[in-house]
Formats: C-alpha cells, sequence, structure tokens
C-alpha cells in the first residue's frame, strides 16, 4: 500500500504540468449469499456521502489522517449516484425484493424505506478502505432500526493494480454494506 500512497504522491508532484482526466470505474461485486426479508417492497433514498467522498476525486488517507488525490484521477460516475445504485442492484439481487432508488418508480408505496449516511469511506496506506457511518429503516407497520457500520475492505497491494485496487475495495465494501442492510436492517 505504500507503493500506492507513493503513487498517488507522485502524481501530486506532477501537478505543475498538464494531466490527463482519466475516469476509474468500480468492479461489480459478486453477490452470491441470499438473504430473506421481511419486505417485498424496499425504497432506497441517495446515499449521503461526507464532502470529501461525495466528489470525483479519488483519495488516500496517510498514517496521520491526511486526505491526498492524484491529480487527473477520478471515479467515472457521481459517487452518491453510483453507491446508491449500487446499494440498490446488491439488496435486489440478494433479497429478490423489488428494491428501487428515489423517487419511487412503481405505482403504490414501498413497504420499507433505507437511508444511509456514510461517515468515512477513504481507502488508507496501511491496505484497507474504511466505509463507516449509520443506516435507517423505516416502514408503515412500525419497524423502525437504526443501526451503525463500520467495515474495512483490505486495499490489493498488488503493484499492477493501482489505484484499480482502490476501486475493487469500495465495491466490496458497499457489497458488504448491503448484506448488513439485508441481515440487521431489513429482517
Amino acid at each position: 500500500m505504500k507503493k500506492l500512497y507513493a503513487l498517488l504522491m507522485l502524481g501530486a508532484l506532477g501537478a505543475c504540468s498538464s494531466v490527463p482526466e482519466q475516469r476509474l470505474t468500480v468492479p461489480r461485486a459478486p453477490v452470491e449469499a441470499k438473504q430473506r426479508i421481511a419486505f417485498a417492497s424496499v425504497a432506497l433514498r441517495e446515499v449521503s456521502l461526507p464532502g470529501y467522498a461525495a466528489g470525483e476525486q479519488i483519495y488516500l488517507s496517510d498514517s496521520n489522517g491526511i486526505l491526498s488525490t492524484q491529480p487527473g484521477l477520478l471515479w467515472a460516475d457521481d459517487p452518491g449516484r453510483a453507491i446508491t445504485l449500487e446499494l440498490s442492484r446488491h439488496l435486489a439481487q440478494m433479497t429478490g425484493a423489488r428494491v428501487a432508488a428515489e423517487p419511487w418508480p412503481f405505482s403504490g408505496f414501498p413497504e420499507a424505506q433505507v437511508e444511509v449516511r456514510i461517515e468515512e469511506m477513504v481507502a488508507q496506506d496501511i491496505g484497507v478502505l474504511r466505509l463507516s457511518g449509520q443506516y435507517f429503516v423505516s416502514s408503515e407497520t412500525g419497524r423502525a432500526r437504526a443501526r451503525l457500520f463500520d467495515l474495512s475492505v483490505p486495499v490489493a497491494a498488488d503493484d499492477d493494480a493501482g489505484v484499480a485496487a482502490i476501486a475493487a475495495a469500495r465495491g466490496q465494501a458497499v457489497r458488504d454494506l448491503a448484506v448488513e442492510i439485508a441481515r440487521n436492517g431489513l429482517r
């Protein structure tokens, strides 16, 4: 991971010259587990992200908590929109329920609503991506839940993987968050 951090810092040093823009996609993390939930339909509100994670730039945190970016390297999609759609897809795949991001595209109302507020989403130079925050589940039946989450996913230290390893770790962390919501929030 130190080499990944060095790569980001080297990019920062070259910021004075013209850096071509590159956009990084997040690979789909496979959903293998199935989870039964108490609701046939679930609406997911747009995920709330901290300021540094809501933008297009990709950040890495050093051991002192200082965030750095590599000029010209950006997420391929708006992170709030992308994570909301990833969560929606994962929840639908693992539960078999009708799951959609708001605004609700179907007639009638969903049986449950999920709101996710991410407090921290950052790759750390120690080789992990941290995803933490809180989610809320509400329903007309009165089942209301609020749960904290704190997930860590290893970031591959392979030199060939580079920053793509951060994207893969983010995809896995979002999938793990969907598992957490299905198992502990929607049952």
